[in-house]
């Protein structure tokens, strides 16, 4: 007999503060990483930051007023959201 296990981290609950992101996994586990990671949620208001939805069935994070999304393997393997370079002119 064989049983399906997910191996792939899932989000529970989320808290964020003026420095960091905190995600509770559904395994029990506690990931966070800096604010600053988030070049979009650095910038962002206090209610941007709160106004957040868990998606994909606690795959990652969406932020819809500043179009951000983090999952929860990125938190997990310490990928930062690179900023874009501006573009320069001819």
């Amino acid at each position: 007999m064989s049983t399906a296990v997910n191996i792939e981290p899932r989000i529970a609950t989320v808290e964020i503060t003026d420095d960091s992101i905190t995600a509770r996994l559904e395994d029990g586990r506690t990931i966070s990483v800096p604010l600053a990671w988030s070049w979009r949620l650095s910038e962002a208001s206090i209610e941007q930051r709160n106004n957040y939805e868990i998606i994909g069935n606690g795959i990652g994070i969406h932020w819809p007023d500043i179009d951000e999304d983090i999952s929860a393997e990125g938190m997990l393997y310490g990928i930062p959201a690179q900023k874009p370079r501006s573009k320069k002119s001819a």
